[in-house]
């Protein structure tokens, strides 16, 4: 099939679609209410011929493992076009146009590290073999509706995944970007005491429509940089931030 009209085939996933740090997770969510009408409700619409993006919906926690995690980025809702979303946050497929929102992404690595060649589309999936946990709080979504698919269970799972990086005593730098991402963040560190150091940057959502508007415009918030810095102070090597482009 084609990348650029590949969607979900077929639900739900073996456990070894994710990292084997992961499993457990899954296993848990897969046996819970919430999974259970998750998984229903994916095989009803598969049934039904609706075109549901991406492919491999677990795909960011097949790359980046638990134990390699140090830096969260939290996002909303999978890119809703064809040949868009492939299962990382922001991300699209290297064979496609950059949406707005990974655009002023690259705009603020630009204005932090300089112009590079590898600031294309597929350069957050070398992020993710890095230790950068991309994860959307829903992980599908149906061809043009987006949002189509929130609240039918995927929150559960991504609030059981936050709950294990809060719990763990690694290192850890969570990049916020947006309210949506902010509220769900905040709401698993209220509900426990973070087992590991912690940091916590802020900003507007990338998209244009808050891009450049207080209260913290994403362009010129610094937290490329920032992070690497904190993850250095905390002996951990930093995110090659302009790493190659990957599949």
């Amino acid at each position: 099939m084609g990348s650029l009209t590949a969607h979900l085939s077929a639900w739900p996933p073996a456990l070894d679609a994710v990292a084997p740090g992961w499993q457990p997770v899954l296993g848990r969510f897969g046996r819970s209410a919430e999974g259970e009408r998750l998984n229903a409700f994916l095989r009803e619409r598969l049934a039904a011929g609706a075109v549901i993006y991406p492919p491999e919906p677990l795909k960011a926690l097949r790359l980046t493992p638990p134990d390699r995690v140090r830096v969260l980025v939290l996002g909303q809702d999978p890119y809703h076009g064809p040949g868009q979303a492939h299962g990382l946050a922001f991300d699209v497929r290297p064979d496609c146009k950059a949406p707005p929102s990974l655009r002023n992404i690259f705009k603020e690595l630009a204005r932090e590290y300089g112009p590079a060649p590898t600031l294309q589309s597929g350069l957050l999936a070398d992020w993710a073999r890095q230790g950068v946990l991309l994860l959307n709080a829903c992980l599908t979504v149906e061809d043009g509706q987006a949002g189509s698919h929130a609240r039918r269970g995927w929150e559960h799972l991504t609030e059981l995944v936050l709950s294990q990086l809060q719990a763990s005593a690694r290192p850890l730098c969570v990049l916020l970007w947006g309210a949506h991402a902010q509220a769900r963040w905040d709401a698993v560190a209220a509900a426990a005491p973070a087992a590991g150091p912690r940091c916590v940057l802020r900003a507007n959502h990338p998209s244009p429509l808050s891009a450049q508007r207080p209260p913290v415009p994403f362009i010129g918030c610094g937290h490329f940089s920032q992070a690497n810095a904190w993850l250095t102070a905390q002996q951990l090597a930093p995110v090659d931030w302009l790493g190659r482009a990957a599949p």
